[in-house]
């Protein structure tokens, strides 16, 4: 029986849990906030559609958080009236779960969290493995969507990879296909490069998109998932940086990330990539 934890009962906790209630692959979803009130009637909300929707889902709320501690997978989300979890108030709470004894994965699904969850792992010495933001996760499938209408085709048929640090973000249009074809062969370049000048004004992503991209993760975490799944991961001692957040497809399994892919880049993309890794976006620019 898998147990996800939610911490925050705000928009986007609210929507992680209802898209991963619905879906009907985990058993039981804890929405944990201070406001236990808040967080038990969205959850009894949640609930209530189960029939509706045709899952029996287990949700329920409540204000304790160290009730996450023995959860399957933790999920880092928003504070009803609080906003996110981030900055030194974030550290403080990750901080409890460590020394409550939480080994579970953390998802951190907002997206103000890069420093967090750098700090995460460079100060509580979490490691790399079990560390996954998703805010970010969203964006390739937005960027699919734009391709789709540019070639008067289906974004199904798109295929591509978002990357970077947040919010620096590279698109690898080199290696982008739309229906067997590559990309670069269907689309004129200055259409490409418009879709690319878009992604500043797609970040940041908002809750319904960060819950439909977070559930999956959730998922892989917990029974494993052949697909390579779009992630924010902690690289270190890669590329020169040292506990630097970044956008890539992950593979993963068994409650931690099994691999890390690097995109296919041309070699423009890759500097770009590689600068988007090393730049020093400072916590008051990513809190932002």
């Amino acid at each position: 029986m898998s147990t996800v934890a939610i911490l925050g009962s705000g928009p986007i906790g609210a929507g992680i849990a209802h898209t991963l209630a619905r879906r009907a692959r985990v058993r039981d979803v804890r929405l944990i906030d201070a406001a236990a009130g808040v967080a038990a009637g969205k959850a009894l909300d949640i609930l209530q559609s189960g029939p509706v929707e045709g899952n029996d889902t287990r949700v329920s709320g409540e204000g304790n958080v160290l009730a996450a501690t023995r959860a399957d997978v933790i999920v880092i989300a928003d504070a009803s009236g609080e906003g996110e979890w981030e900055g030194d108030r974030g550290l403080a709470l990750v901080r409890q779960l460590i020394s409550a004894g939480a080994t579970a994965p953390l998802v951190f699904a907002g997206p103000k969290q890069t420093w967090l969850m750098e700090a995460v792992a460079r100060e509580l010495g979490v490691p790399a493995d079990r560390i996954v933001g998703t805010a970010a996760a969203a964006l390739p499938g937005a960027i699919r969507g734009l391709v789709a209408l540019e070639a008067d085709g289906s974004g199904a048929d798109v295929s591509l990879v978002v990357a970077g640090r947040p919010p620096a973000f590279v698109i690898a249009w080199s290696s982008a296909t739309i229906g067997g074809a590559l990309v670069t062969d269907r689309v004129p370049a200055h259409r490409l490069m418009a879709i690319s000048h878009q992604l500043e004004a797609l970040w940041p992503t908002g809750p319904y998109a960060i819950a439909a991209a977070t559930a999956p993760v959730v998922e892989g975490l917990i029974a494993g998932t052949r697909a390579h799944l779009p992630g924010v991961t902690i690289v270190d001692r890669e590329w020169e940086v040292r506990h630097r957040a970044a956008l890539l497809p992950l593979t993963l399994g068994h409650g931690r990330i099994v691999a890390r892919h690097m995109p296919s880049f041309s070699g423009q993309e890759r500097v770009e990539f590689l600068n988007s890794v090393s730049g020093s976006w400072g916590p008051e620019v990513l809190r932002s």
